[in-house]
């Protein structure tokens, strides 16, 4: 399987620099909860590591194996084994879910699947996200729940196989049937595949059902640190001004127009 690191990564959005000095290690197997308050980063580091061109990396690497797949186009990393469920997944319109993923595994392969192998793996992965065959047959996420479309994003996820999986609040507007429905494919994707993966939740529901082994606290654009499972647990239920006062650590945000490197300081921060 593969190791995903993070080297030292800034990113800007219309001129404003959203991810300061980022720096995390995803070995292989890891369940890493990805927390921190709203509007500190947490999407913008998925979208950027799964290669989205509407954010500007000014500087820093993402290396998979060793391999520098910073500047790859998003297909590419997804070739690679990189796949993002998405917070608000896009409706398409004229594309048939089933066309869609069609293209999407044959995109992983050196030659087309056979038809026969993939409606095997197509009615496999429905039953286990409760799609009936009304649901494949219509145009991707048009007119689908907020449910539906989340159940959508790990239908793929089954498909697809991947060796990293961010996952982007993909609990959020789930009732309780579908809640359990998703952490269960997670954790069989994770037990089958010793996939990784990067979860952004702010429930600790999910976390109490997947049971991360490391989570990382994002906050201002920076790895303020890293920490055991239990620590995403704790910060769901005590706030993160309890969190601020026993770590030391400052949960305001700081506005910045312009990239501003410190490596000695983003050394301390990064070794707490």
């Amino acid at each position: 399987m593969k190791k995903l690191s993070i080297k030292n990564l800034v990113v800007e959005v219309e001129n404003k620099v959203i991810l300061k000095d980022v720096s995390l290690d995803v070995e292989s197997g890891d369940i890493i909860a990805l927390v921190g308050p709203n509007g500190h980063g947490k999407s913008t580091l998925l979208n950027v590591l799964m290669g989205n061109p509407q954010y500007k990396i000014v500087s820093g690497s993402i290396f998979l194996d060793g391999e520098d797949i910073t500047s790859f186009e998003p297909d590419k990393r997804s070739k690679l084994g990189l796949f993002m469920a998405f917070q608000t997944p896009p409706e398409i319109e004229g594309v048939s879910s089933l066309d869609y993923y069609k293209e999407a595994i044959n995109a992983h392969l050196d030659k087309p699947i056979s038809l026969f192998k993939y409606y095997k793996a197509l009615n496999e992965a429905s039953e286990k996200v409760k799609f009936d065959s009304t649901m494949k047959s219509r145009a991707l996420n048009v007119g689908f729940s907020g449910g539906e479309k989340k159940r959508n994003e790990i239908l793929q996820m089954l498909l697809l196989n991947p060796s990293i999986a961010l996952l982007d609040e993909i609990d959020s507007g789930l009732d309780v049937d579908a809640f359990k429905l998703i952490a269960d494919n997670i954790l069989e994707v994770h037990n089958k595949l010793n996939t990784s993966f990067i979860i952004v939740s702010h429930y600790d529901k999910l976390y109490k059902m997947v049971k991360p082994n490391k989570t990382a606290v994002l906050i201002d654009g920076r790895i303020a640190i890293v920490g055991d499972g239990d620590l995403a647990l704790y910060i769901a239920s005590e706030g993160y001004e309890s969190f601020s006062k026993k770590y030391h650590i400052d949960i305001n945000k700081k506005e910045r127009e312009m990239p501003v490197l410190q490596s000695c300081a983003a050394k301390k921060t990064n070794d707490k």
